[in-house]
């Protein structure tokens, strides 16, 4: 079950903010180890969707103590969203899962990350792969419209422990397949461009496995009806643990795709900046 925190009636006045602070306007948490939250946006803050910033509190002594999110929201939104774990003695997330409307937040406004479109080459069939909150850059290039130009096919495979881990995701999902907006620019038949792939690993569902294993096994090409990646055709995102993005570059490359960056594009690329446990 979720829990919506409501926007803030009487936002704290900007004459009291901290340096690099932002408001926050809303929060809801998925599950008791999952929430999402978002902000007021700087004035000045230019992004490319899949981007990340550095976000934070004040630690002891008012050092900040600061970690990378990646932004969930696109780069068109007036306000900021990011897609966060709670780790109970974690040095952020053990506090920073508490805040609520109104509260400050620090934001450096220096966007940065390799999972951008522009760091693909073209391509027919654009896959994302997540786990856990690694989900929350695809959330941003999920409503980007961009995205849709530079691709005929999104594909997301998002593989959590729990079901109800999943949520997030698939609320998007849900939201965007019947988006007026999108559907107005790209046709009738967008739905179909949008596929999702979720899987749990512990618990029961219709869906489970890990992401290289139903990649490897063909099983995803299969109950999508696609066929196997090619470098020809297909282009990849990957954001999850260290382990993870590790086990499916290996996978990727077996397919005969190569890795790319800003500077370089390829056929995928890897976040390597991604918030794991100890956050």
């Amino acid at each position: 079950m979720t829990l919506d925190i409501p926007v803030a009636d009487e936002p704290k006045s900007t004459a009291n903010l901290m340096p690099d602070a932002q408001i926050v306007t809303a929060v809801r948490h998925w599950t008791d180890r999952l929430f999402s939250f978002r902000v007021t946006r700087p004035a000045s803050l230019r992004f490319r969707s899949g981007e990340f910033v550095m976000i934070g509190l004040p630690g002891e002594g008012g050092k900040p103590i600061l970690r990378a999110y990646s932004i969930a929201s696109p780069s068109w939104d007036d306000e900021l969203e990011f897609y966060s774990i709670k780790v109970p003695d974690g040095p952020l997330t053990s506090r920073l899962q508490h805040i609520r409307p109104g509260d400050q937040i620090i934001l450096r406004p220096k966007p940065v990350g390799t999972l951008v479109l522009d760091a693909l080459l073209p391509g027919k069939r654009l896959w994302f792969l997540a786990t856990g909150t690694g989900l929350a850059p695809f959330a941003s290039l999920m409503r980007d419209p961009e995205t849709f130009e530079r691709y005929e096919q999104v594909v997301m495979m998002h593989t959590c422990r729990e079901a109800g881990e999943l949520d997030y995701g698939r609320e998007l999902v849900g939201s965007l397949r019947h988006d007026p907006l999108l559907s107005e620019m790209f046709g009738e038949g967008f739905a179909e461009r949008l596929l999702y792939y979720p899987t749990t690993t512990r618990e029961q569902g219709a869906r489970m496995g890990r992401i290289t294993d139903n990649l490897t096994s063909g099983k995803v090409f299969a109950d999508l009806g696609l066929p196997p990646m090619n470098p020809a055709e297909d282009r990849a995102m990957v954001c999850g643990s260290l382990a993870f993005n590790v086990d499916v570059k290996a996978v990727l490359e077996g397919f005969g795709l190569a890795e790319g960056a800003n500077s370089e594009p390829r056929e995928f690329v890897v976040e390597k900046a991604f918030v794991g446990e100890g956050i």
